[in-house]
């Protein structure tokens, strides 16, 4: 088959279009034939080199998946070659007390698709048949490659993490990013008023159009300022916050007495530093977040079958421009998902 691998960690050249294996089907298992896959910034971080994580090689990125069954093992049932679907990305054991309680996102095992194993950038992958999602016949690939991670992700956020209710206002740092546009389309899905972040007009009128009520440009404006201005003085009740150092503190300063500030990752650094008397005397809540539960990821994939949310896709490229895809990702320059696709 056709894939992009790297052989080694490095700049967006050490990846390779080139022949690699076909997945071999194992008992619980579906081939897909890949049609679109988005990228996340996990595949940078992947191909770059992670601290303390050995990612196997040769490896193959890729955990927003869309295409078509292309082969099911004899012990899966449901499923039948040719059928569209997107993929849960979140992989998990499917035994544990964590899965069997559905709370598969804390199962000890874990895993994110194309991360430990191998994900998207290839014209089949191999999953198990319980991440299978069944994709109507209105929805094209590449705005279904756009959803799931993101969707998922903001979703498990808002609801799980921040406890999202009608009337709540959502502070929601980079609306441009891919987590950034999903949960303020699912702020505003559930009545919240939606103050966005992002950087230059472009960006700006582009949040606007997806439903943000007051836009803030992070470049130009003091964020807290500009926050403190739009309440009252009184702060947000949600902070939407994945770009860790550059923006933290400057995030818990927006909150409301009472606020929650949730987190799921850390693309400027890791390292930021807290006021603990800030945080007891205002009564706040940080919370950290990682990926979301497949029940989680099915009530977010009916509301965006029924056309309640349109994932902003910013560009597409080739599977063997996969380099300048990473490039383009890497230049934050997009609004949005950045999509392979795959003829």
């Amino acid at each position: 088959m056709r894939a992009v691998r790297f052989h080694e960690h490095g700049a967006p050249e050490v990846l390779r279009p080139e022949e690699a294996p076909d997945p071999v089907l194992q008992p619980g298992h579906a081939i897909v034939r890949v049609r679109a896959c988005a990228l996340n910034h996990l595949d940078l971080h992947q191909r770059r080199g992670l601290e303390r994580v050995t990612i196997p090689l040769p490896h193959i990125s890729g955990a927003d998946v869309a295409g078509e069954v292309e082969q099911v093992a004899d012990d899966v049932a449901g499923w039948t070659p040719g059928q569209r679907v997107l993929l849960q990305p979140g992989l998990s054991c499917g035994r544990c007390p964590a899965c069997v309680a559905g709370r598969d996102n804390l199962c000890p095992r874990y895993d994110v698709l194309g991360y430990q194993s191998d994900g998207g950038y290839a014209d089949l992958v191999a999953v198990p048949a319980a991440n299978l999602v069944a994709l109507p016949e209105h929805v094209d690939f590449v705005h279904a490659a756009a959803f799931p991670l993101t969707f998922l992700t903001a979703w498990h956020m808002l609801h799980a993490g921040a406890g999202l209710a009608g009337g709540d206002t959502v502070l929601v740092i980079a609306a441009g990013s891919g987590v950034g546009q999903a949960a303020l389309q699912i702020a505003k899905a559930f009545h919240a008023r939606v103050i966005a972040t992002a950087g230059g007009r472009e960006k700006l009128e582009k949040a606007k159009a997806l439903g943000a009520d007051h836009v803030v440009d992070h470049y130009q404006e003091d964020v807290p300022a500009a926050v403190k201005a739009l309440t009252g003085r009184r702060g947000v009740d949600i902070v939407i916050e994945h770009v860790g150092r550059a923006t933290w503190s400057s995030s818990v300063r927006c909150l409301a007495r009472g606020g929650r500030l949730v987190t799921c990752g850390a693309t400027t650094g890791h390292e930021t530093a807290l006021d603990l008397r800030h945080l007891f005397a205002r009564q706040l809540s940080l919370v950290g977040s990682y990926m979301g539960r497949k029940a989680e990821l099915l009530a977010a994939a009916d509301l965006f079958f029924k056309g309640v949310f349109t994932p902003a896709v910013d560009r597409t490229f080739s599977l063997s421009e996969a380099a300048r895809a990473h490039r383009h990702l890497e230049a934050s320059a997009q609004f949005g998902k950045v999509v392979l696709v795959l003829d």
